[in-house]
């Protein structure tokens, strides 16, 4: 299936995408759209026949957990309103503990990796399996970017996604940005990724712009697309035409004239590699052998893989099928690292401590971010104090049941310590949480119930 060249659309530049000369897809955010009430500019750019993908980030296919029921019809009911020849996902977890590990349930907010090993192989394949069969349309998983390395990996990330296609058969959604990212955070290198992946097996391709702080790469989407990420573009078309290319832009969006500048590179790019004399990839390991992209630390365990991991499975198993066993291990593993990210628990022995404090604060960030997005309201009541005191809120306490949530939670941690100090500010915030809140507030003490009424007496004066 042909796809072209294409762009995510956001509500933000739905005028600018509407404009842009040549354009074939666009591809959307899943969870940002409701099937009963699509956006004016997407209905119109359906009219004129520019498809339109849905890109889920919610369903965590990579974790523990097999996938929910719900999220998965959502997902299914956006690909049909939108009559989309295709949905994609992504290669990671999302949440974990809970139930599976008897641990509190924690939320990423974001996109972590899974371990290469083949507890987690066996897990992603059998819950792709269950996306599939509940999914109107062909799948495609993308592989993400990150700043930690599992220790004890057992495969490279090409060997990894080309036994996840020979299972299951999905579709790959390649991000070249992400493997930029992987190079200069995890040292791999992206040009043998591209060499052991079935690139027969690609839907379409990612390009996107991030940035360089302090040796880590971030994967901003916020940023031009850099020659590396391009040189990356040219490597893969080399080897395969890519039947779609896609540029990401989520944020600090430029004028319209420098996103029609970003897509003419990425067609430039694409035509000068594909005169180019094809690459041939390096011969592949047969199915069944792996290697390990890095050794493990010295005394590190496999935290992923834990003790059985290398166990035959019970009989009568299906190959490669995800045990019980694979399961907990899996989650546990997952659950431990991001506690620590997210809740301030000591670091899973073999992680690098330094590098999970950057994706610590990177997840607050990111919060604090989505946060004000979702509850414009809160920084503009807060001022510049919204920020340093979203920080200092959530650097201990973890998401929970959305950002919507998230924004109520912090805005009643700062109504039962008596902030902010301005008098007005209090009392623009208190009117704003008992207006969205229960009918009863959350308690945490009388303090807060008694914090409120006193504030809406004055008010009310």
């Amino acid at each position: 299936m042909e796809l072209g060249i294409g762009i995510g659309w956001r509500p933000e530049i739905a005028d600018t995408v509407e404009r842009l000369p040549g354009l074939d897809w666009v591809e959307v955010v899943a969870e940002n759209v409701c099937p009963g009430h699509l956006p004016d500019s997407l209905a119109r750019l359906r009219e004129r026949g520019v498809r339109v993908v849905p890109h889920g980030v919610s369903l965590g296919l990579g974790g523990a957990e097999r996938p929910s029921p719900r999220r998965l019809a959502d997902l299914a009911a956006r690909a049909e309103a939108l009559g989309s020849p295709l949905v994609t996902e992504h290669i990671a977890f999302v949440r974990a503990g809970g139930e599976l590990t008897a641990s509190p349930a924690l939320e990423a907010g974001h996109l972590l990796p899974v371990p290469r090993t083949r507890d987690a192989l066996a897990v992603l394949c059998e819950n792709v399996r269950i996306a599939q069969d509940s999914l109107p349309v062909p799948l495609a998983l993308e592989n993400i970017a990150a700043l930690v390395a599992w220790p004890g990996e057992e495969m490279t990330e090409g060997r990894f996604l080309a036994e996840l296609v020979e299972r299951t058969g999905v579709r790959l959604l390649i991000d070249v940005a992400n493997l930029h990212t992987n190079r200069v955070n995890r040292g791999e290198d992206p040009y043998t990724a591209l060499d052991e992946l079935p690139v027969e097996a690609i839907a379409y391709v990612h390009v996107a712009g991030g940035i360089e702080r302090d040796g880590v790469w971030h994967d901003t989407h916020a940023h031009p697309v850099t020659r590396p990420v391009l040189d990356i573009l040219a490597g893969l078309r080399a080897r395969v035409a890519p039947p779609g290319v896609l540029l990401e832009r989520d944020d600090d969006f430029p004028p319209p004239e420098e996103l029609a500048a970003e897509l003419t590179v990425i067609r430039e790019t694409l035509s000068t590699a594909g005169a180019s004399a094809p690459v041939r990839p390096a011969p592949r390991k047969p199915a069944g052998t792996s290697a390990p992209s890095a050794p493990p630390a010295d005394g590190a365990t496999d935290a992923a893989a834990g003790p059985g991991a290398d166990a035959a499975p019970p009989h009568g198993t299906p190959p490669g099928a995800a045990t019980d066993g694979a399961r907990a291990r899996v989650g546990i593993a997952q659950a431990s690292l991001l506690s620590a990210l997210v809740a301030g628990t000591p670091a899973p022995t073999g992680f690098d401590v330094a590098r999970l404090r950057v994706q610590s604060r990177a997840l607050v960030a990111k919060r604090a971010g989505v946060v004000a997005r979702v509850a414009p309201e809160l920084p503009d009541i807060l001022g510049s104090g919204y920020r340093p005191a979203f920080v200092a809120y959530a650097r201990f306490r973890p998401l929970r049941d959305g950002y919507r949530r998230d924004a109520l939670d912090f805005a009643e941690h700062l109504l039962a310590e008596g902030r902010p100090d301005d008098e007005e500010a209090r009392r623009r915030l208190t009117l704003w949480w008992t207006e969205r809140a229960a009918p009863e507030p959350p308690r945490r003490g009388a303090r807060l119930v008694h914090a409120v009424r006193r504030v809406l007496a004055g008010a009310g004066r």
